[in-house]
């Protein structure tokens, strides 16, 4: 079998990092701020890798949309062992793809996808950065493909590919048909580090580029952030004597 896999990824800011609002904005604060490779994305770009080691997939081509700064992670996926990578330019403030709501990058993954002629779909189940969630179940539905959200293990048997994914109960395990959208959970794998060699080598390679208006796509937004801002500190606790004392604190902050 040789399966052609596109891995959608996103620049996000660094997991590490605690994201500050932008005074006066209904914003994230970017400047001077460290981006990374969303971790799930980067959970998704070692199980296409893997896919092809292993014989089952042919090409892995990795895909993401932004400004000029979403070479970054193109780059970093090339270097963890990508065929190809494309640039979906947009015209946005900042390459996290913020500015680009879930259904508008699902609609340029589908357009994207057909145009590529791909057989499976493997991205990661959300962004640390808006953790939406959203855009592996829209791009199955836009496709009218099979879907396997939050998945712990990947296995393709012959015309189906079977996909465990973690539930409340425990584990199950789903049998689907291709083509086929997956979407990563952390548990699939653990990632794998680039070797110096690779990352010198990907520097060299050709980013593919594309636009919304050659897909076809209208991005333009729909929904509009009124007010953003941070959780409220959170307060400091206090000792009680006894139950009673706690049962009377209880009482009056309306808990019981």
């Amino acid at each position: 079998m040789s399966l052609r896999v596109v891995v959608p990824i996103k620049r996000v800011i660094d997991f590490a990092l605690k994201p500050r609002v932008k005074g006066g904005a209904a914003a994230i604060e970017t400047a001077g701020v460290k981006f990374s490779l969303n971790p799930f994305c980067e959970i998704a770009v070692e199980e296409a890798v893997r896919l092809r080691e292993k014989g089952v997939a042919k090409t892995v081509t990795t895909v993401s949309a932004g400004n000029g700064k979403a070479a970054d992670v193109l780059r970093n996926s090339l270097a963890m062992g990508a065929d190809r990578a494309v640039h979906i330019e947009t015209d946005t403030a900042d390459a996290t793809s913020l500015a680009l709501e879930p259904l508008a990058v699902a609609k340029l993954l589908k357009a994207f996808v057909d145009k590529e002629g791909a057989d499976v779909v493997v991205l990661g189940k959300q962004a640390v950065d808006d953790d939406s969630n959203q855009v592996g179940q829209m791009l199955a539905g836009l496709l009218g493909w099979s879907q396997a959200t939050n998945a712990s293990k990947v296995e393709v048997d012959g015309s189906r590919v079977l996909v465990t994914r973690e539930v409340d109960g425990g584990e199950e395990t789903l049998a689907a048909a291709l083509p086929l959208v997956v979407t990563t959970d952390l548990r699939l794998n653990t990632p794998r580090y680039a070797r110096l060699q690779d990352i010198m080598k990907a520097k060299k390679k050709k980013i593919e580029k594309t636009s919304p208006a050659e897909l076809g796509v209208d991005i333009a937004p729909r929904l509009e952030t009124v007010s953003l801002a941070e959780p409220a500190a959170r307060q400091g606790g206090a000792r009680v004597p006894d139950v009673a004392a706690l049962v009377a604190k209880l009482k009056a902050a309306g808990a019981v």
